[in-house]
């Protein structure tokens, strides 16, 4: 397996899988929105995606967004989406993807990533605190959806 940083060139490798992972939140799917999604989040640098690769075949995929802290005057990065196919699923794919994000984020003197997940999705909140990740229990994230 390899961790790549996806360019517009891998969009038809991933967009399956970002299809697959919108579904997975009960969302329809939209194939054709996936890629034109991706492409645009690529062509305009609004965000950085790591593809797990086994030779041609995609096996996962991270999506990163950046953002940037006030107070440490430093760059953060949304670990916005994680999925691994599911035939590909308790091989360290989502490790491996997870501890390239973290790399990615040392390599750009971030001050720190940041996720959120669903409150049942155990395996993903094992997987995060095995790898460090704390869970915040000092602020309260909202929403308000437009």
């Amino acid at each position: 397996m390899e961790i790549i940083r996806a360019a517009s060139e891998q969009v038809d490798l991933i967009a399956p899988l970002f299809d697959q992972y919108r579904q997975f939140y009960k969302y329809a799917s939209d194939l054709v929105g996936a890629r034109r999604f991706l492409n645009e989040r690529l062509k305009n640098r609004e965000s950085v995606i790591f593809l797990a690769v086994e030779g041609d075949e995609a096996l996962g995929f991270t999506q990163l967004y950046p953002t940037f802290s006030s107070t440490t005057l430093r760059p953060m990065w949304i670990l916005n989406d994680l999925f691994v196919a599911p035939l590909w699923r308790k091989s360290g794919v989502a490790r491996a993807l997870m501890m390239r994000a973290r790399q990615f984020g040392m390599e750009h003197q971030a001050v720190e990533l940041m996720l959120e997940t669903a409150t049942d999705n155990l395996n993903a909140q094992r997987l995060y605190e095995s790898l460090g990740w704390k869970r915040d229990t000092e602020f309260y994230t909202y929403h308000l959806h437009l």
